[in-house]
């Protein structure tokens, strides 16, 4: 359980009790009810993290709903994206071993993060780990409800595969960029959960470290969902 969920629950408790002196106990019904949400949206479950070298797991839980290539800068990346809703758990994991090498967090607008645009234009907090000799992005995109990004490292951090590093409060979007000689195991509609998931797998023993930048731009779609 994530502690805020705690925070949440009690405020709605103490308000319900408050009502319940007040007035009649079936006005502090949907308090009790909202508090036993709260509870649940913040549930922490643990994972069971691959050890296979190369993989990169899931940032979130959630739905695919894009595998593309991205261009930027001369450099095309694969993209996969994942919608988080308000019933998904909203953890957020590390998807490699490595350094935090980058962190910014852009301020933006609170588009439904379903919009093919909402990468680009929401307030986001963009992370850029490497390791292995890779680079692996992600994007902590918030959504139309969710109004908070919690990321707790800091540039220079060592991150485990996996590895719990923050959360969207309700519905958001996780993007996530890497080399395209990647194996992408996923495709869209998939179903997936933070730390568990392949997405995909970077070959062992052809390792780079090119560089990258997270803002891409112009998207080409894959033609049969992997490389």
């Amino acid at each position: 359980m994530v502690r805020d969920g705690y925070f949440y629950a009690a405020g709605c408790l103490v308000a319900a009790i408050v009502i319940r002196f007040l007035t009649q106990w079936p006005f502090a019904v949907p308090l009790l009810l909202l508090a036993l949400f709260f509870l649940w949206f913040f549930r922490d479950p643990e994972r069971s993290i691959t050890t296979l070298p190369g993989a990169i797991v899931s940032p979130g839980d959630g739905k695919v709903t894009d595998v593309s290539l991205v261009t930027g800068n001369e450099t095309v990346l694969y993209r996969i994206s994942i919608f988080l809703n308000v019933f998904d758990v909203h953890v957020n994991r590390s998807p490699i071993t490595g350094v935090i090498r980058d962190l910014r967090y852009e301020r933006g607008k609170h588009l439904n993060a379903m919009s093919a645009n909402s990468a680009e234009e929401n307030e986001k907090n963009v992370v850029t780990v490497e390791g292995d000799g890779r680079t692996v992005i992600f994007k902590q995109i918030a959504g139309i409800i969710a109004r908070r990004i919690v990321f707790n490292f800091k540039v220079g951090d060592q991150l485990s595969r996996g590895q719990r590093v923050g959360l969207i409060k309700f519905g958001s979007r996780v993007d996530i960029m890497f080399d395209r000689d990647a194996a992408v195991q996923v495709q869209v509609g998939d179903r997936v959960k933070g730390g568990q998931t392949v997405l995909a797998m970077l070959p062992v023993g052809q390792l780079t470290a090119p560089a990258l930048h997270a803002g891409f731009g112009d998207k080409e779609k894959l033609e049969g969902g992997a490389h």
